[in-house]
């Protein structure tokens, strides 16, 4: 029988709908995905997305170029350096292979730069002159307890020769007098003449204080029995007539226990225009993970870090003058975690807001407060919330500078914990008795956010990780923007790439952010993967960009004195409705004491606007600024770069 048209067509589209039906049930989820994913681009292409959300796009450098970048600092040329050292690489570091790169985000191009040293977890800041004051860096790796053959730890060199320093060369051997067992120095140190002191009263002679040195020995053989476990005094090896007497080594325990990393005293100046490095006098302490803070008079505060044995430096904080190029001690001492969040308020004392990135006793030095350098007295700041979670937060200067105004934003518990902190919290230190107060919280518990100050007065948080370097695929993507006038956040558009441990980011002059950097433990949710350093750059485009029109500042004087003003061209005069200079970044591990933005007075007339710098030293501190205008829509300008000498 013959079947009619009609219902063969129908068949067939019975039989095809039938077999899309077992497809789409054999691949639904495949199909969901794809379509969730193409409508995901779609939504966050619109531009009225972009206009409430801004926008997120990855710059991948050629091969060439890339690198594991641990800092980044923006210089006056508007080109950002991007600093890796060794990368948080034992490979590069054995092959002496230090690296930097310096990036034109706006020509897009990249150069190499020669390094001179390993200036992986270094200290950075910007200079009056325009120069970038980089100091510290790594002179050992880290050993795990499991990979230590040699007992090894501090010994002290004690020198009671009151009328001459003692050098006590790299390799020198050190022989227990109880013990009988030897160690060997891995490094020289001068050891200063003993100090002789005498009765301010009567000018008698009361006894003889030794000079001290610091060095790092290890045994002389491989194996556990060369481990000691009590004090002893040490032969030095190779000292004649008085020395044998004089000089002498003391040590602790020297055993196969976990050796941290090891600092050196290096610093040096970044110089953006010849776009090279220029070694300047050491640094009295060896530091590893160091903050360095520019105070009042242009000089830079050092403090923290590991020393050349691994240990915190005791609480011997340094400062760099620019104009002869050495460093000397500050009076008393005051110790902290590494990387402390430290910043100059605008009376020239300095606030701690306990932010750090973690090396150090957990009861040393990690309450906030206020430190007057001078006397060294401390006053502590009470109210924050979660106070133990505080190592791997993140803490900026809410702008404008004028109000003094903190945000310490999440956090984690001490070394490798698991637990982290959602909170947000302020700090306004002009109150006759300041106390932090919760902000808006955040989703998720946080170490590591990425933090932005930008030009209309709001703050990009972004990034960071619920766990210990993103341990157990924990990266949050997302980002919030905080707007300081309002104390009122909100949800943004969400970052692309995850971002934790070593991770950063920077205000451009074209009011974009960029973010670098991230080094997770793990690359799998089960932490079974190593991880991989992720060497994309990100760019962030604020809602305000999309908005329309943005004002234009033409060119005006490039130098402007405390107190004085600058006369700038614009046809948006009467549109403009604020001012701000916003000194550049150097951020890196969380740390970023540079990023300030300063509110300036601000005159309108017809086709020009003219600012006026604060008088205040401590407020605007010597150097280079972006100027950045905003209208009545709070779109910025670009930025004009403007020096304060």
């Amino acid at each position: 029988m013959t079947e009619r048209p009609g219902r063969r067509r129908a068949r067939r589209i019975a039989i095809g709908t039938a077999v899309v039906l077992a497809l789409a049930g054999m691949n639904g989820p495949w199909l969901w995905r794809v379509g969730s994913e193409k409508y995901h681009e779609y939504k966050i292409n619109r531009p009225e997305y972009k206009a409430d959300n801004g926008h997120w796009e990855i710059v991948d450098f050629p091969e060439e170029y890339r690198q594991n970048t641990i800092h980044a600092a923006l210089l006056h040329t508007g080109k950002v350096l991007l600093i890796a050292g060794s990368g948080n690489n034992q490979k590069n570091f054995d092959k002496k292979k230090f690296d930097t790169r310096l990036w034109d985000p706006v020509k897009k191009t990249i150069k190499k730069i020669p390094t001179p040293t390993d200036l992986f977890c270094t200290g950075h800041t910007q200079l009056s002159d325009g120069n970038l004051l980089i100091a510290g860096g790594t002179k050992r790796y880290e050993k795990l307890k499991g990979d230590i053959t040699k007992a090894g730890g501090l010994m002290i060199v004690h020198n009671e020769d009151p009328d001459e320093p003692k050098t006590i060369p790299a390799g020198t051997e050190f022989t227990g007098k109880k013990n009988g067992k030897t160690f060997v120095s891995q490094d020289s140190v001068l050891v200063e003449k003993a100090k002789k002191v005498f009765d301010k009263r009567t000018g008698r002679f009361l006894r003889t204080e030794p000079g001290l040195g610091r060095i790092y020995v290890e045994a002389a053989k491989s194996g556990a029995k060369y481990e000691t476990g009590t004090q002893d005094n040490y032969r030095i090896q190779g000292l004649k007539g008085s020395d044998t007497r004089n000089v002498y080594g003391m040590a602790q325990k020297l055993a196969l226990d976990k050796k941290d990393f090891q600092g050196i005293k290096d610093a040096f100046e970044f110089d953006p225009v010849a776009e090279r490095y220029i070694k300047v006098d050491p640094m009295n302490e060896a530091r590893w993970y160091p903050t360095l803070t520019t105070l009042t008079d242009g000089t830079i505060l050092s403090t923290s870090g590991l020393d050349e044995i691994g240990q915190l430096v005791p609480g011997k904080n340094e400062v760099y003058d620019p104009k002869t190029k050495k460093w000397t001690y500050t009076k008393g001492i005051r110790q902290f975690p590494t990387y402390p969040a430290i910043f100059q308020m605008t009376d020239g004392k300095l606030f701690y807001s306990g932010s750090n990135a973690g090396y150090g006793p957990d009861d040393v030095g990690r309450k906030p407060g206020i430190w007057d350098l001078r006397t060294n007295k401390w006053r502590g700041v009470p109210g924050l919330s979660d106070p133990k979670l505080l190592e791997t937060s993140g803490t900026v200067e809410l702008p404008p500078a004028q109000d003094q105004k903190y945000m310490v934003v999440g956090g984690g518990g001490v070394g490798e914990s698991k637990e982290s902190s959602e909170k947000t919290r302020v700090v306004d230190l002009t109150a006759d008795e300041p106390r932090f107060v919760d902000g808006p919280p955040l989703e998720k518990g946080t170490r590591y956010p990425q933090i932005s100050t930008l030009p209309d007065d709001s703050v990009l948080i972004s990034g960071g990780s619920e766990d210990y370097r993103g341990r157990g695929d924990s990266n949050i993507h997302q980002a919030r923007i905080y707007d300081a006038r309002t104390g009122k956040m909100r949800r943004v558009a969400d970052p692309l790439v995850g971002r934790n441990y070593h991770s950063g980011s920077i205000l451009l002059p074209d009011g974009r952010v960029m973010f670098f950097g991230s080094d997770s433990l793990f690359a799998d949710k089960a932490n079974s993967k190593p991880g991989v350093f992720e060497q994309r750059i990100e760019i962030y485009t604020p809602p305000y960009l999309y908005r329309g029109a943005r004002p234009g500042l033409g060119r005006g004087p490039e130098t402007i004195k405390r107190g004085e003003s600058g006369t700038f061209p614009t046809r948006h005069a009467s549109s403009i409705k604020t001012a701000r200079l916003i000194r550049p970044s150097a951020s890196t591990h969380v740390t970023d004491i540079d990023q300030t933005s300063i509110a300036l007075d601000l005159e309108k007339s017809k086709g020009a606007i003219s600012v006026t710098v604060p008088r205040n030293r401590s407020l605007v501190e010597s150097g280079w600024y972006m100027l950045f205008v905003t209208d009545d829509q709070g779109t910025p300008s670009r930025a004009r770069w403007v020096r304060v000498p």
